[in-house]
């Protein structure tokens, strides 16, 4: 996948597998792992695995999660981006917005920034007809976010015993 997007701050780039140091800081962490059912990565190899998984979706389905990365330090401060998913909900098929962050990241707006960007490169380069996010009703920052963006709350589903809101957005131009 040859991809890059820009937005005032950041740059996402695809995955690979020199992120796997990162990836194992971001996720190694409990807190980053409080709304994604407390299973925090204990190994490098945890993370690697994540990363061949990624790398899975961009040859499957042309498109997956990406690095976020600051423009002006060349950090990676997490990840962002588009993925086909039919695990979460599964009556259906859907392309999933998704983002993570280190936590020394959070609250500065990256994780809005970058979803932004996404959605911009799902409709009007991927020509997609729609784009759906989940998150646990409790976590209300990234119900916040969601909505902040422009996605539409449109219900509510159980998740790994948890109540998730449900949120959709349709292209606008199709």
């Amino acid at each position: 996948m040859n991809i890059k997007i820009e937005s005032e701050r950041l740059y996402l780039r695809p995955i690979n597998e020199d992120d796997d140091q990162d990836f194992f800081e971001l996720d190694s962490n409990p807190r980053v792992h409080e709304f994604l059912g407390n299973n925090p990565v204990t190994s490098i190899e945890e993370s690697r695995a994540y990363i061949k998984s990624i790398l899975q979706q961009y040859k499957d389905y042309g498109v997956g999660r990406l690095a976020m990365i600051k423009k002006d330090t060349g950090e990676f401060i997490g990840w962002c981006g588009l993925k086909f998913e039919r695990e979460v909900r599964k009556g259906f098929d859907y392309y999933d917005l998704g983002y993570r962050l280190k936590e020394r990241f959070w609250g500065h707006g990256y994780a809005t920034e970058a979803a932004i960007a996404s959605l911009s490169y799902g409709f009007n380069d991927l020509n997609l007809k729609e784009i759906c996010a989940a998150a646990y009703t409790r976590h209300k920052v990234s119900n916040i976010i969601l909505k902040k963006i422009g996605l539409k709350p449109s219900g509510t589903f159980t998740y790994d015993n948890e109540l998730c809101n449900w949120y959709t957005l349709k292209n606008p131009d199709l």
